[in-house]
């Protein structure tokens, strides 16, 4: 499997209170290696899935040991060092409760280019963060890598990435630059967006009917399967919530792992939950 996507160093801060603007408030405060392309492929790693990671990072230190940080998890990396930009960095405040705040510097990831994304072998997938499409600069990066995936036979899978972004770069030509892919993963503030449907099985249906198949992540409730006129629900797995960072990222690397294997969505969505449900009880995206 090929993963196009966003390499970041993550600096997570779980607050022990309310924010308390103007003055300080206690938190444990980590960094590790995030990005959204960069967790999916940790989590394939991890599930035993062969996965190759193209992306950017700065030429500076963070890029080095994000590097050698995938390296160590099983992940095949084809990084271009980019000269002079920074690696990107994405700070995430967790408020009591898990619920978080993202403040994000893509950096390098932003420099990304068609040449930077390895073709993908006949007859296997590409997954591509949706990050990729919503900012000019790497966006002909992103179309390439689709317009190839298809050449190639290959399934595709496309998440969304974030409402804000999303909306910003226009939601139609988002649905047009992903026409082609084969799995649609949104959250489901996301398929709201992209449809325009207050409820989320109805944008669930909504993007199936563009899509071959859409799985809308719920958060607390668990996860929707949408295709043709099959519309599969299953709740979440029990977990106590200390930081969802990166909970969607596990969620797609465990459905996609028992998706490509045969897994019919019942199976897929369990899997994608379980790993979702693993990450969300303990700091960080992976």
């Amino acid at each position: 499997m090929v993963v196009v996507g966003d390499v970041a160093t993550d600096v997570v801060a779980v607050l022990a209170g309310e924010p308390a603007p103007g003055s300080d408030r206690p938190a444990t405060i980590r960094t590790r290696g995030g990005g959204a392309g960069a967790n999916v492929a940790v989590h394939l790693a991890a599930l035993g899935v062969p996965v190759l990671l193209a992306g950017c990072v700065g030429d500076d230190a963070a890029g080095t040991a994000l590097a050698g940080e995938l390296a160590a998890a099983g992940v095949r990396t084809a990084l271009r060092s980019v000269a002079g930009a920074a690696t990107g960095t994405v700070v995430s405040l967790v408020e009591p409760g898990g619920q978080r705040s993202m403040l994000a510097d893509r950096g390098a990831n932003l420099a990304l280019r068609a040449g930077d994304v390895p073709a993908p072998p006949p007859g296997g997938h590409l997954h591509l963060s949706g990050y990729t499409l919503l900012d000019e600069r790497p966006r002909a990066a992103g179309l390439a890598a689709l317009a190839a995936a298809r050449a190639a036979g290959c399934t595709v899978s496309v998440d969304p990435a974030s409402t804000g972004p999303l909306a910003a770069s226009g939601v139609d030509r988002w649905l047009a630059d992903t026409a082609g892919a084969d799995l649609l993963l949104p959250n489901a503030d996301e398929a709201r967006l992209l449809t325009g449907c207050a409820d989320a099985a109805a944008a669930a249906r909504a993007l199936a009917g563009r899509h071959a198949a859409v799985a809308v992540t719920l958060g607390a409730d668990g996860a929707l399967w949408a295709s043709g006129g099959t519309l599969v629900h299953r709740p979440a797995h029990p977990a106590e919530v200390v930081d969802t960072t990166g909970a969607g990222d596990a969620f797609t690397a465990g459905l996609l792992a028992a998706w490509l294997t045969g897994a019919d969505p019942v199976a897929a969505l369990d899997a994608g939950l379980a790993r979702a449900a693993a990450v969300v009880g303990r700091p960080g995206a992976r």
